[in-house]
């Protein structure tokens, strides 16, 4: 009944729970009854261990997700708010709106936000987490969330200048953004940056949402082959741009393509990739990327590039086949 002998339990417990790639209902609900009994009686830092372990396993039942991105510790519940796929909106909801700022800056850093929470966020958030929610392209904002977000960003440079260099702005909000930038600009004083530099980054990411047009109707069109445009945006750093020509090459909705492109487990990009036809190299972009944003390790991209030279085209086409039906009757 230690603390010590509930660490030992749930720890041996989860080695076998995670070796299970597909466990039944029964599996799950017996795993998540253990963790959620032995959780109120581990210290700190074994709850941090327990969660850092299990933040992004997709198995992983979700009321011990919920727990454990409850955590009073942010500490505990960085990562799951963070990584966990088992969240759902209304979970991410109903923390946003009771938990403390570091709360909300794990939740303001997931892939993907949908509008809902990103509205919270923007509402309750310090300066920290309008931050990184104007720079988070994978944060979808509201028409009343992004009027929210100018008004609180009133004045700060850093704000606005996130906003203006997001490659997912309407044509209206970039208009927009990019006057109040040109004024903070000419008042002087108030960027981080120089002016001029301040006004050059937001006018290169207007030509960044510009050229990614030009490319997906070249893609379209056939005049430009998919490898040169997926290793160029790849060696640029530029994953929401990947994803919306993920989105349009493989027939999948941006957020699905953001969410397989930058997911931990790189199992679901390459069989996009390896159906799509893409090559080693623009693969290996690709990873390098992911790298980059997830903070892998070298050894990690030699071996995720070694399963996708050994992968199956056939076997990868099927996959998408059955992934697109099942989305379809979901």
């Amino acid at each position: 009944m230690s603390s010590e002998s509930r660490r030992q339990l749930l720890n041996a417990v989860t080695d076998l729970f995670l070796l299970d790639e597909a466990p039944s209902e029964a599996s799950q609900a017996h795993y998540g009854d253990i963790a959620l009994h032995s959780l109120p009686h581990l210290e700190t830092g074994d709850r941090r261990d327990y969660a850092e372990r299990v933040s992004a396993t997709p198995t992983l039942p979700r009321d011990v997700a919920v727990t454990l991105a409850s955590d009073p510790d942010s500490d505990v519940a960085r990562l799951v708010l963070k990584l966990s796929p088992v969240l759902t909106d209304t979970d991410l909801a109903a923390i946003a709106v009771s938990q403390s700022q570091h709360h909300l800056m794990a939740i303001a850093e997931r892939v993907r936000l949908s509008e809902s929470v990103t509205d919270i966020l923007v509402e309750r958030g310090d300066r920290d987490v309008l931050h990184t929610v104007s720079a988070n392209e994978g944060a979808s904002l509201s028409e009343k969330g992004f009027d929210r977000l100018i008004e609180r960003g009133a004045g700060d440079s850093g704000i606005n200048l996130a906003l203006s260099t997001r490659s997912d702005l309407t044509p209206n909000r970039a208009e927009r953004v990019m006057r109040i930038v040109e004024q903070l600009s000419d008042e002087g004083g108030l960027w981080s940056k120089p002016s001029s530099e301040a006004l050059t980054l937001a006018r290169q990411a207007r030509h960044q949402r510009l050229e990614v047009k030009l490319l997906l109707a070249d893609l379209a069109a056939g005049t430009r082959p998919l490898d040169e445009v997926i290793t160029v945006l790849a060696e640029e750093d530029r994953a929401f741009h990947l994803a919306l020509v993920f989105a349009q090459v493989a027939s999948l909705s941006t957020e699905q393509s953001l969410r397989v492109l930058m997911q931990r487990d790189a199992s679901g990009i390459a069989v996009a990739c390896r159906a799509l036809g893409l090559s080693n190299g623009a693969y290996e972009a690709i990873l390098t990327l992911r790298a980059r944003r997830l903070i892998f390790a070298k050894d990690r991209v030699k071996d995720d590039l070694k399963s996708y030279v050994e992968l199956d085209t056939a076997t990868a086409e099927r996959t998408m086949r059955f992934l697109k039906l099942k989305t379809k009757l979901a």
